[in-house]
């Protein structure tokens, strides 16, 4: 009787415990993660490649260095080229202005190190905006509304510094209907460390339609002009104030803490609420608003993003 008995007893806690232990694996993916690789993976191809390199792929790094900022073919007498498959000039300053931006050595070509940081998971959000890069180590704390000058900050804000009116210190936020209900919890622990760590009040409400910021999974092309790209790649982005809005990307396994080969939820909630409460991303690797993030950790808060926020709100 014993075996059965334990055997039964076995399966009553495993039962009990399984939606516990699905969710910590949970993934909104219909194929298994891996099939497809990641829309980064062809920056590995293009290792070893500098200034006068014309080589297959290259047009895609372009795209890849536009779409954070770093290169604009725009305005400049190389505008014929923003396609092509030339290493050019401008390329080269980009990846020096990457390289500075992460702490590598600023060859300018793509080297083992940068290409490893380049294909890492990371959010959508630019790292340079409107060709302000923010990002760049050394800035001092004065530049920000600090007095002193003993503090060198790395955090950065997005340009025009927006921020939530003085009045508007307790903020709501709701989840998107779709939401799976394993993503809430970790979502609402990213809002209290936020909360712990500023003036904000956080609350949750029901009703998206009146609520301050919104959270909710998306995959490929969502409408908002910053299309997803499938596992991978980018993982989630948010908007300035007082815009509110913060996505995830459906295509992504998302875990509850730290899961190899998965993203945890509360980790990329903290890194895009601040976005959506102001800040920018910093150039300080252990800050939560370091640009990527790679799979099966965690990470809190740090004293650069709690410098950055006071020093958004003058507090």
């Amino acid at each position: 009787m014993a075996p059965k008995l334990s055997s039964m007893l076995s399966l009553i806690i495993l039962l009990f415990l399984f939606p516990f232990l699905s969710s910590s694996h949970a993934t909104l993916s219909p194929s298994p993660k891996g099939e497809r690789p990641s829309p980064f993976e062809f920056i590995k191809d293009l290792q070893g490649c500098h200034k006068g390199d014309k080589v297959e792929g290259i047009h895609k790094l372009k795209k890849y260095l536009g779409q954070f900022g770093y290169l604009s073919y725009s305005h400049s007498k190389y505008h014929t080229h923003a396609n092509d498959d030339d290493f050019d000039d401008l390329v080269e300053s980009a990846i020096k202005t990457y390289q500075t931006n992460y702490h590598l050595n600023a060859t300018g070509s793509l080297d083992s190190e940068t290409v490893s940081q380049m294909v890492k998971p990371r959010c959508g959000a630019a790292d340079i905006i409107n060709g302000t890069n923010w990002m760049r180590s050394g800035k001092k704390g004065h530049h920000h509304g600090h007095g002193s000058l003993r503090t060198v900050a790395h955090y950065s804000f997005f340009s025009g510094s927006p921020r939530w009116p003085p009045s508007k210190t307790y903020l709501t936020y709701a989840f998107l209907p779709g939401t799976p209900s394993w993503a809430m919890s970790p979502v609402s622990r990213a809002f209290g460390q936020w909360d712990s760590a500023t003036h904000f009040t956080f609350g949750s409400i029901q009703d998206h339609t009146s609520a301050d910021m919104t959270i909710s999974f998306h995959r490929l092309d969502h409408g908002d002009g910053y299309p997803f790209d499938g596992p991978g790649g980018t993982i989630a982005h948010a908007f300035a104030p007082t815009n509110g809005r913060f996505h995830y990307d459906g295509d992504e396994t998302w875990s509850i803490g730290a899961v190899p080969n998965a993203m945890d939820l509360e980790t990329v909630a903290l890194h895009e609420i601040g976005h959506l409460l102001g800040l920018g991303h910093s150039s300080v690797q252990n800050a939560i608003m370091f640009p990527s993030i790679s799979s099966g950790v965690t990470k809190g808060l740090h004293e650069d993003d709690i410098q950055g926020i006071s020093a958004l709100y003058n507090r």
